[in-house]
């Protein structure tokens, strides 16, 4: 059950915000925060009295029936279980309310693809789950850039780092970290026999200058000669760059660009995102017992999603959940479902924590 004192708490925080509003406050800024704090407990405080309202009738109506008046009984019996009804419906949608909001879904996200088992096969099946996040961030308009590539020598990719940007990437990217996996019957393969290969692919909220300090002193820099697969990404300077933060170990490689500046600016984005998601994953470690709300252990070596190309489908192993658009989910048309599936079953499990 939902706890009364918290709700009277945050009623009272309101009518407090409400008052500081219609006493016109002259500081602008603390204006807007007080507007933005009102805004966001509004709908909550509807639903509370909604909430409150029905539980009044409830009792109410039990009232009537414990008067043992034969006519009242009859009508207050109909009434109470269609008011039951309505009450745990408010109940639910309180509590969907409550939850509290992940302070990172409106960030920016950087996205690592890396091919695992299965040599070639897993190389080219990181290009096409690449190429379905590019699909989906145009569905989503988003911005995709590429900031670092670690060609294949028969296509497809061993690493692709990309930084997305736009509105909430972080909320509809977080549940894809973990281990892809394919099966299909590889261009190579005469004997026309499934092969399964794997790719691993994390995602991480960018990070922000007020997120991270990094000083001069921990980072150790170093300039090298570009080399890769085909010539395509190499050139004949020292302009590739691997910067080392010392305390942590975390090195992050960049030469994609024929700069050196540009390589560095693009590595110091790596670089400060992963040591942000570093520090967030201490801070988890510590208190990951009391947490049951994850899909999934969260762990990014666990297999989370299954692409079976001779039967078409797509199943997604947390939620149990199998589509049977493999084509359409590839090309990003169909992304949205799963996520939805995804948030909600999410959803859930917080929810729980609630009750």
């Amino acid at each position: 059950m939902i706890k009364v004192e918290e709700l009277e708490k945050i009623v009272s925080k309101y009518k407090k915000l409400e008052n500081q509003l219609n006493a016109s406050i002259q500081d602008r800024e603390e204006y807007i925060v007080v507007s933005k704090e009102y805004s966001e407990l509004k709908p909550i405080v509807e639903q509370i009295n909604i909430f409150n309202n029905l539980s009044k009738e409830i009792a109410d109506l039990n009232q009537i029936i414990e008067s043992e008046e034969p006519e009242l009984v009859e009508i207050a019996k109909k009434e109470l279980t269609d008011t039951k009804n309505k009450f745990e419906e408010s109940e639910k949608n309180l509590k969907s309310l409550l939850i509290p909001k992940d302070p990172l879904d409106q960030k920016d996200v950087i996205l690592e693809i890396r091919a695992g088992t299965g040599g070639d096969e897993a190389a080219l099946f990181a290009g096409d789950l690449l190429r379905m996040y590019q699909r989906f961030s145009e569905s989503q308009s988003w911005k995709f850039e590429l900031l670092s590539i670690s060609d294949s020598e028969k296509g497809g990719y061993k690493e692709v780092i990309s930084k997305i940007s736009g509105q909430s990437v972080y909320s509809k990217m977080k549940f894809e970290s973990g281990v892809h996996r394919v099966q299909r019957v590889p261009e190579t393969e005469s004997q026309g026999r499934v092969h399964t290969s794997a790719a691993s692919v994390v995602v991480l909220p960018e990070a922000d200058d007020v997120d991270v300090n990094i000083e001069e002193k921990d980072l150790r820099i170093d300039v090298f000669r570009a080399s890769g697969a085909g010539g395509q990404h190499v050139n004949t300077t020292d302009s590739a760059v691997r910067i080392t933060h010392l305390p942590s170990g975390i090195a992050v490689q960049q030469q994609d660009e024929k700069s050196q500046h540009k390589n560095k600016a693009k590595a110091m984005i790596v670089l400060k995102t992963r040591l942000y998601d570093h520090e967030r994953k201490k801070q988890t470690d510590e208190i990951a017992d009391q947490r049951k709300s994850q899909i999934g252990s969260g762990d990014r070596s666990e297999r989370i999603r299954t692409y079976n190309f001779p039967q078409g489908r797509v199943t997604d192993h947390r939620i149990n959940l199998t589509l049977h658009k493999l084509d359409e989910f590839l090309s990003g048309e169909i992304h949205e479902e799963m996520n939805e599936s995804l948030r909600l079953k999410d959803q859930d499990l917080k929810l729980q924590e609630l009750v």
